[in-house]
């Protein structure tokens, strides 16, 4: 079977184009001393396939790299190979069922130890072992086989013809890992192996001299990194910790650190802050979501450990008309004022971006309480007993509530709560330090995958333009659950048979058109039945000091992803 297709064809045409980047101030590696960064969300470690956290996942793409990633205009860029396979250039099969990387050669691991193939086909089994639990299994969903073909050529088969074969080892969510390093890691070990999931052994720029998980990591520059000039900075020292406020000043008003992440601050405070004249804030939109997802399954607490979130239907979060009263009840208008300004976009989706997948199936820009109220009491939901508090299935509707410790988000937890009870549904707050609510720890009671509450707001994005990676996340089987360490992204626990069958039909089919439009029916579905409740379209905001030069915004993968090109520039204007 021959097959061209518009979507390969569109990648041949762009990812091929040179990447323009800011003056790199070519000299000498470690030229320009000690560069700080800070995110307010703490790294809880360096391995991104055992944690689904962004802080986890861009703390280490600093020091381990994929194959290929997106740059900045989200356009797929060759990393560690020369050039991104295409059908047009002989590297993905004419039949879509292989796609075959040559990796560059003369590529070496930080020890000096040549990066090869085997390390790569490693990876892959490493992910794939069904003892592990891998984070980031969707990327290699539908792959059959991995094989290293020589020292530096790479094929990966597919069960069928695979139209965007750009999961595996593309981005910074898919990097490769040592085998050599991680040999005795795999499976149910993987977890275990603190000290190489703390320091990886990576092809990246810097490499990890100290790992305080939840606290600061330090780096030195790579002397093996395959750019002689670079990294222009000797030393980093990444702090995790605090809160947006103290790391957004620590840029923009003291100059204590050069860039910080995240800056998830009401517009006014970013203002201000920059007012002291230090840093300058950075913004870009992706494809970043506010999200409540709504857990399908039972956390009631006086189920046992291995039960909880996993096993039996919520008592009442999966009736159609108390999730859809819940949506009508919130002002999501107010909500981008309060929290985010032009930062933020009222958004009815759950992938609002790239623009040709943004569903306009519905409309969520004006509160109705009025009409939450009456849908709950048509469907029967009332309060029987005169506490202000309906009741559902025997239950009263009484929810936890939880996210991440964040201003903006506990501004949110406050309005929707009381929103909540204009409709007759009671909520208790809960917040929870970052670092533990994204940090992937399967012995915690706390973490975002486990999800003991009803209710729980977060965002998060995916890399590149095409979604259908990140679309896995709602399969039925990628459910975090205690035979997979409590990783996987189906955090609300949704199965949808529906939604399963165009998530095949999306890994099959090539035209662009059409995989836009099952992208944006599978978000419906997500949606309509209950799976979240979107709430804002996110930019990206961080700052970076004046004196640092270099910074490329990426919405699209990784905001480290050229940190190798960071410099000193002098100016503190």
């Amino acid at each position: 079977m021959k097959v061209k297709t518009a979507l390969l064809g569109a990648i041949a045409s762009t990812a091929l184009a040179p990447m323009v980047l800011a003056d790199a101030h070519e000299g000498e590696r470690g030229r320009d001393g000690e560069v700080k960064i800070i995110y307010w969300q703490a790294p809880s470690i360096l391995n991104p396939f055992l944690s689904g956290g962004t802080k986890d996942v861009e703390s280490a793409s600093m020091i381990i790299e994929p194959l290929a990633r997106y740059n900045s205009s989200g356009e797929l860029t060759p990393w560690l190979v020369d050039e991104v396979p295409t059908v047009a250039n002989g590297g993905v099969s004419e039949d879509l069922m292989s796609i075959t990387w040559k990796i560059t050669p003369g590529i070496l691991w930080s020890d000096g130890t040549p990066f090869t193939s085997a390390d790569v086909k490693f990876t892959a089994d490493y992910c794939m072992n069904p003892d592990m639990g891998c984070a980031q299994l969707t990327k290699f969903e539908g792959v059959s086989s991995v094989e290293a073909l020589d020292d530096l050529t790479v094929k990966v088969t597919f069960d069928k013809p695979t139209p965007f074969p750009y999961g595996p080892f593309v981005g910074g969510e898919s990097p490769i890992i040592q085998a050599a390093q991680f040999a005795d890691c795999t499976g149910a070990k993987a977890p275990e192996c603190t000290d190489q999931n703390f320091g990886p052994i990576g092809t990246g720029p810097f490499v990890v001299t100290e790992f305080r998980t939840n606290d600061v990591i330090q780096m030195v520059a790579n002397e093996n990194y395959r750019d002689p000039n670079k990294p222009a900075f000797a030393s980093v020292t990444f702090k995790g910790g605090g809160d947006a406020t103290a790391a957004g000043r620590a840029v923009m008003e003291t100059g204590e650190f050069d860039y910080a992440w995240n800056l998830q601050l009401a517009p006014d405070v970013i203002a201000q802050m920059q007012e002291g004249g230090l840093g300058t804030p950075i913004a870009g939109f992706g494809p970043l979501v506010e999200r409540i997802m709504l857990n399908q399954t039972n956390p009631d607490p006086s189920l046992s450990a291995d039960d909880r979130s996993v096993v039996g239907p919520h008592p009442f979060l999966g009736e159609e008309a108390v999730y859809k009263a819940m949506s009508m009840a919130i002002d999501r208008p107010l909500l981008v004022e309060v929290g985010y300004g032009q930062a933020g976009k009222v958004t009815c989706n759950w992938i609002p971006a790239p623009a040709a997948v943004n569903s306009d199936t519905f409309t969520c820009d004006v509160q109705d309480i009025a009409g939450a109220n009456a849908m709950l009491d048509a469907a029967g939901f009332v309060d029987t007993n005169g506490d202000g508090v309906r009741e559902a299935n025997g239950v009263e509707m009484k929810m936890l509530y939880q996210t991440s410790t964040n201003a903006v988000r506990q501004d949110f937890q406050a309005l929707i709560k009381q929103w909540m009870s204009e409709i007759g549904i009671e909520v208790e707050l809960r917040n929870i330090d970052a670092s533990v609510f994204f940090g992937g720890d399967p012995g915690s009671p706390d973490t975002f995958q486990k999800f003991y509450a009803d209710m729980e707001m977060y965002a998060n994005t995916f890399n590149g333009t095409d979604p259908q990676a990140y679309l896995a996340n709602g399969l039925c089987d990628k459910a975090p659950s205690p035979a997979t360490q409590w990783q996987g992204e189906n955090i609300s626990r949704f199965c949808s048979e529906e939604y399963d069958a165009l998530h095949a039909q999306l890994t099959g089919t090539a035209n662009a058109d059409e995989r836009a439009s099952l992208a944006r029916q599978m978000n419906d579905i997500m949606v309509s039945e209950g799976g979240m409740i979107p709430l804002v379209h996110r930019g990206r905001l961080s700052a970076h000091a004046n004196s640092l030069g270099g910074i490329e915004l990426n919405v699209w993968d990784s905001e480290l992803w050229n940190v190798a090109d960071w410099y000193r520039t002098g100016d503190n204007r």
